[in-house]
C-alpha cells in the first residue's frame, strides 16, 4: 500500500497513553501523526519527586522525538489541540505563537488526559498550583524552597510563621506524597543549612473531604500512611474541604456543621480533582458523546466513542466501568486501540478491553511507602521496594529502563536532595519579575497523560 493510501492516526497527547499507543502502531502500515503541546513524555508518578529537588526534569522526563525516532511512520509534531471536525475528520492544532494548523486523519485516538479541577474556583490556581505538568512541578519547586529562603530574612513572629506554613489539599496519593516529602525535606536535607530559622519547625497541614488519606487503597494501608505521616509531623484535617485560597492563606469549611476557620500560610498546593482538558469536552460535544461530571468520555467497550468507530479515548478521559486514572489503565488502553487498527486493518473483529489491575502505589518518605496489588499488601521499607518497581520498573515508558531505574532508585535512597534549583526572574525586564508567585497560564494545568 502507498504513502498516500495507508490509514491516518492521529494521536493527541504524549502521555502513557498516546505514547504505548504510537509506539505499538509504529510496527503496522499506518501513518501516525502524535501531536503533544510540550513534545515531551513525562512520568507524572514521580513528578512530586521533580518539585521536592529529588529528582531532574531530565530524570522524569524524554522528548517523544527521541522516544519514537526508530518508528520512521511515527511523525511527532508540537501543538495544542483546539478543535475538531469528525465529518471532515480534521482537527485543528495551535502552534505556541499563537497561529494555527490542520491535521486530517482516519483515526482519531484523544489521550489529553485531565488537567487539575478547582470545581469552579479558577482564580485558586493563583495560589495554589496543582501538580499535573512540569510547569506545576517547577512552580512548586519555586514556591518550596523559596518559602524557606524567604522566612530566612524575616524576625520571628507570625509573617516568618506564614511563610514556614504549608498547605496541602487533598489526601489522595498525590496529596500524601507531596506532604510527606515537605516534611521530609524540611527535617531531614535542610535540617542543618540555615542560621534564623529551623527548618525542622515548617508546618505542613493537610486537609482533606474524607475520613482517611488514600481511600482507594485498603483500610491497614491507609491507617499504615497515618501513621507515618504523623510520625513526620504532617498535621492531618478530615471532613472538611478548602472554601478560598488567597496570597496568605486558606479557608477551609467543616462538612459537618459548615463552621470555617482561616489559616495563614504562604505556600498552598492543589491535589483535590481533576477534570477533562478544554479540548476533550469540545470534542465530545461535537461527538455527541455523553460525559461524566468530571469531563471523562463515555466509550463502547472497544474504548471506541459510540457513533464513531474511528474516534477512540484512552486514558483518564476513558469513562467505562470505573476505570481509573492511573498510567496502567492509558498504557493497556494504548496497546488495545493500536491492536484494533490492526484487526480493522485485517479485516478482523475487535476485542473488548479489559483492564488489569497490576497495583498502586504511594510513596511516602524516604524507606516509607504502602502498595497494593490485588491480594498483596506491602508498606514500610518492603513496600517502598515494591514501588520502586511497579511506578519506576513497570510503568517507565522510557528505554534503557534498568540503568534508568537504578539511578533514580539510588538519587532517591539519598538524604540530600541535588535537583533544588530554581529561577525567580530577574532578568530586570517587566514582563519577568523577581517573584516567587508564577502566571497562572491558560492550560498550564493540562495533563499529558
Amino acid at each position: 500500500m502507498s504513502d498516500e493510501q495507508r490509514p491516518k492516526v492521529l494521536i493527541i497527547g504524549g502521555g502513557f497513553g498516546g505514547l504505548f499507543c504510537a509506539r505499538r502502531l509504529g510496527r503496522l502500515d499506518v501513518d501516525v501523526t502524535l501531536l503533544d503541546r510540550a513534545a515531551c513524555h513525562v512520568f507524572q508518578p514521580l513528578l512530586y519527586q521533580c518539585a521536592t529537588g529529588t529528582l531532574s526534569i531530565g530524570q522524569i522526563s524524554r522528548p517523544l522525538r527521541e522516544e519514537l525516532m526508530h518508528h520512521r511512520n511515527v511523525q511527532t509534531l508540537l501543538g495544542e489541540a483546539i478543535k475538531v471536525d469528525p465529518d471532515a475528520r480534521v482537527v485543528t492544532a495551535r502552534r505556541p505563537d499563537e497561529s494555527k494548523f490542520d491535521l486530517h486523519y482516519d483515526y482519531l485516538v484523544l489521550a489529553a488526559g485531565m488537567r487539575q479541577s478547582y470545581f469552579g474556583n479558577e482564580e485558586f490556581a493563583a495560589w495554589a498550583p496543582g501538580m499535573k505538568t512540569l510547569d506545576d512541578a517547577l512552580s512548586i519547586r519555586r514556591r518550596v524552597f523559596a518559602a524557606f529562603e524567604i522566612a530566612e530574612t524575616l524576625p520571628p513572629g507570625p509573617e516568618r510563621d506564614q511563610w514556614l506554613t504549608f498547605i496541602v489539599t487533598g489526601g489522595g496519593p498525590t496529596g500524601v506524597e507531596l506532604a510527606g516529602q515537605i516534611r521530609e525535606l524540611a527535617t531531614r536535607s535542610l535540617a542543618n543549612e540555615f542560621h534564623s530559622i529551623e527548618p525542622e519547625e515548617a508546618r505542613v497541614l493537610l486537609f482533606d473531604g474524607g475520613d482517611r488519606v488514600l481511600k482507594t487503597f485498603a483500610p491497614a494501608l491507609s491507617e499504615r500512611a497515618t501513621r507515618v505521616l504523623d510520625d513526620l509531623g504532617v498535621e492531618m484535617h478530615f471532613g472538611v474541604h478548602v472554601s478560598d485560597v488567597r496570597r496568605d492563606g486558606v479557608t477551609v469549611k467543616t462538612k459537618g456543621d459548615g463552621s470555617s476557620k482561616d489559616y495563614p500560610a504562604r505556600t498552598v498546593l492543589w491535589t483535590a480533582g481533576v477534570e477533562a482538558v478544554p479540548f476533550a469536552r469540545h470534542a465530545a460535544e461535537v461527538l455527541g458523546a455523553d460525559t461524566d461530571r468530571s469531563g471523562r468520555i463515555t466509550v463502547n467497550a472497544d474504548l471506541s466513542v459510540p457513533g464513531h468507530r474511528d474516534t477512540f479515548v484512552i486514558g483518564d478521559l476513558a469513562g467505562r466501568d470505573g476505570l481509573p486514572g492511573v498510567a496502567e489503565n492509558a498504557m493497556q488502553g494504548g496497546w488495545h486501540v493500536a491492536a484494533c487498527i490492526r484487526r480493522d486493518l485485517a479485516q478482523r473483529r475487535r476485542k473488548d478491553f479489559r483492564y488489569r489491575d497490576l497495583g498502586s502505589a504511594a510513596y511516602i518518605s524516604r524507606g516509607h511507602a504502602v502498595l497494593q496489588a490485588g491480594p498483596v499488601k506491602l508498606s514500610g521499607a518492603v513496600g517502598w521496594l515494591g514501588w520502586g518497581f511497579i511506578h519506576i520498573a513497570f510503568l517507565t515508558g522510557v528505554r534503557n529502563r534498568f540503568s534508568t531505574v537504578g539511578t533514580w532508585m539510588a538519587t532517591i535512597a539519598r538524604a540530600n536532595r541535588s535537583d533544588r534549583s530554581f529561577i525567580l526572574g530577574g532578568s530586570g525586564h517587566p514582563e519577568e519579575p523577581y517573584t516567587w508567585e508564577s502566571p497562572v497560564h491558560q492550560g498550564s494545568r493540562a495533563s499529558d497523560s
